[in-house]
């Protein structure tokens, strides 16, 4: 694993045992999206296998396939959150097939899951179904839980809707989670992704009350900059989600309805820095949550475009400033145990 920016130095700055004191915590990873945590070698033999095919030039050009694959391998220079979403069209171009799927599935688990030293001891992967030529949303569903049974209970997955969703999709989306989770299939939860400007998030409640109503965990990304009004927050809020994605930008009144609810955080270091929706550790919104004892879980995002692990996040929490926040063993492994208790699949 490529591990480059805020988490390579932070990893720089720890001893061998202070590495080896990450590795050794259990952990939960509980914020990790598919398709941004696919490695790049995966990536070009996929890439390679779509190009050589005349079927697939339909959906994307061969041009902007070799174009996302290249600033993936690069590094992608991101100024603004709206840079981060232009990644992605390559990437969903190459998961068109249930074979090519699959494959990507399985690498992202083998990244997470296996070794000597494996990045986390569970893992909630979340993904959005897609349609395309060769598979029906349920069918993308299928093929990743086929996956995921390898790994004995150690993973579970978590339903994405994107906010650009119709209704109709929506509802399918969530009568796929309730149907498949009702099979015993590793379905935990669901979640709400994509670009943070759009949709009508008053006629999303349904959907989220629907799934939590089938026992499914709801998180969602909600705050991620400063331009989301603060009435949608409070919409979102009313939701009653289990945890919260970024969360970066809530007024007083959000974060008195967290505190009250108790709700998980799940923080995403590099992707925030990265991002530039904070400047700078010292600023991140975890210092108010550690002043608090707030429960949050320590997460990668997208370790593809920001080039982290969970070694590497757990590093900032330990690096003296200002590569990390300086925290002590012991803060370190509270934070891993909380990450473990508010994770969704504790039954499967």
């Amino acid at each position: 694993m490529n591990i480059t920016g805020p988490a390579a130095e932070a990893l720089k700055a720890l001893s061998p045992a202070q590495i080896s004191f990450i590795q050794s915590l259990p952990k939960a990873e509980l914020h990790a999206h598919l398709n941004g945590s696919i490695p790049i070698s995966v990536l070009q033999e996929l890439a390679r296998d779509h190009l050589a095919s005349v079927s697939s030039s339909n959906e994307i050009s061969s041009h902007e396939i070799k174009a996302g694959i290249d600033t993936l391998l690069k590094g992608p220079s991101i100024n603004e959150i709206s840079d981060f979403f232009e990644l992605f069209p390559a990437i969903y171009a190459l998961m068109s097939t249930p074979p090519a799927l699959a494959r990507a599935v399985r690498a992202v688990l083998s990244l997470f899951l296996d070794g000597e030293h494996p990045q986390c001891t569970y893992l909630e992967l979340r993904t959005t179904p897609k349609e395309t030529k060769a598979m029906s949303r349920e069918a993308y569903l299928r093929v990743v839980l086929k996956e995921l049974t390898a790994y004995n209970g150690r993973v579970g997955l978590i339903v994405s809707m994107d906010r650009r969703m119709s209704q109709q999709v929506l509802s399918e989306c969530v009568g796929l989670a309730k149907k498949l989770k009702s099979e015993g299939q590793p379905v935990v939860g669901v979640d709400l992704c994509g670009d943070p400007f759009a949709g009508d998030m008053k006629l999303f409640k349904r959907h989220f009350q629907d799934a939590k109503d089938a026992g499914l965990g709801v998180t969602l990304h909600i705050a991620e900059t400063a331009k989301n009004p603060p009435l949608e927050t409070l919409e979102l809020l009313s939701f009653g989600p289990d945890r919260l994605g970024h969360a970066t930008f809530l007024d007083e009144d959000a974060k008195q309805n967290v505190a009250e609810q108790n709700t998980c955080i799940e923080i995403c270091l590099s992707s925030n820095l990265l991002c530039k929706t904070v400047p700078t550790l010292d600023a991140h919104h975890i210092r108010h949550y550690l002043r608090e004892g707030h429960p949050i879980a320590i997460c990668t995002d997208d370790v593809l475009p920001f080039r982290t692990s969970m070694v590497g996040e757990y590093a900032l929490l330990m690096a003296p400033p200002p590569l990390g926040l300086g925290l002590s063993e012991e803060e370190v492994k509270t934070l891993s145990e909380m990450s473990m208790q508010c994770r969704f699949g504790k039954k499967i």
